[in-house]
């Protein structure tokens, strides 16, 4: 039986930019988004892009959850991941609102 995976993906576009993507054929995709195959999408006017992080998944859900994750983490954060900083990655986790309950003053 062929086991089928997920790739998700961060891209550095042309103009510094940073890309996020889900699929299930990395090389085509990559090819796709230098090629410009849609005009409207994010990278057509910011090729070439050049691969600068994958994560493997062998069920779709969890690829999703991790795309739609770190799709809403910042710039910094992403490069961490992606310069393998775990060190950094793990600071940037860490909740600095001063709602948050490790933030707050003792009254």
């Amino acid at each position: 039986m062929l086991m089928k995976y997920y790739y998700v993906y961060i891209v550095r576009c042309s103009d510094s930019s940073l890309y996020t993507g889900l699929t299930n054929d990395l090389e085509r995709r990559l090819k796709e988004h230098n090629y410009g195959i849609n005009d409207n999408s994010y990278t057509f006017s910011r090729r070439p892009v050049s691969l600068i992080f994958q994560q493997e998944f062998m069920q779709f859900e969890q690829a999703e959850y991790f795309e739609k994750k770190i799709k809403r983490w910042s710039r910094t954060k992403k490069l961490a991941l992606a310069n393998e900083d775990f060190e950094l990655l793990t600071l940037l986790a860490k909740c600095k609102n001063k709602s948050h309950s490790k933030n707050k003053s003792a009254e």
